[in-house]
C-alpha cells in the first residue's frame, strides 16, 4: 500500500517526538493517597522484571527499567509507537514520609511503591493533665529545722 507525504502529519509527528518527556513516554504514574500511605502505580508494560532497579538516595526515590523490542534485526518496522531503550523516573519525597519503609512490586506491567507515612508525622492527639492546685516536692524551712512533708 503506498502512502502519500503529508507535510503537517509529519512535522506533528516530529514535535510530539520532541516535546513528550522520556518519562512521559516509558513510565506514566498514578500518585495517589490511601490512609497513612502513598501510593505510586507506574506503568511498565513489557518490561523484564529483572531490569527494574529502584534506588533510594536521601530524600529521592530513582526508578530504571529496560524495555526491549520482540522484533529482531532485521524487522521492516511498518508502525512504532511502543518506546524501547532505558527510561528513568525520579520521585522526590517530601518530609514525614518512611523512606526506609517503602516497598516495591510488579504485577500485570505495573509497578507499585507504597510509601508510608513515618509515624512522627501522623497526627495525634495530646493528652491534657488536670493540675489540683496544690504544690508537690520539698518545701525549705528556716534553718536548723527539718523539711516539711
Amino acid at each position: 500500500m503506498a502512502r502519500t507525504f503529508d507535510p503537517f502529519r509529519e512535522m506533528d509527528r516530529l514535535l510530539g517526538d520532541v516535546t513528550r518527556t522520556p518519562a512521559s513516554v516509558g513510565m506514566p504514574m498514578d500518585l495517589y493517597r490511601i490512609d497513612d500511605q502513598f501510593v505510586a502505580q507506574i506503568d511498565l508494560p513489557g518490561v523484564d522484571p529483572g531490569s527494574i532497579d529502584i534506588d533510594m538516595d536521601a530524600d529521592t526515590v530513582t526508578i530504571r527499567a529496560e524495555r526491549q523490542t520482540a522484533a529482531g534485526e532485521g524487522a521492516q518496522w511498518l508502525a512504532r509507537e511502543r518506546a524501547v531503550g532505558t527510561f528513568a523516573r525520579q520521585l522526590t519525597l517530601g518530609r514525614g514520609l518512611a523512606g526506609d519503609q517503602i516497598t516495591a512490586s510488579y504485577a500485570d506491567g505495573v509497578l507499585t511503591l507504597t510509601i508510608p507515612i513515618a509515624e512522627a508525622a501522623k497526627p495525634r492527639k495530646i493528652q491534657l493533665s488536670r493540675s489540683t492546685g496544690t504544690i508537690h516536692g520539698e518545701i525549705a524551712s528556716d534553718e536548723g529545722s527539718a523539711p516539711a512533708e
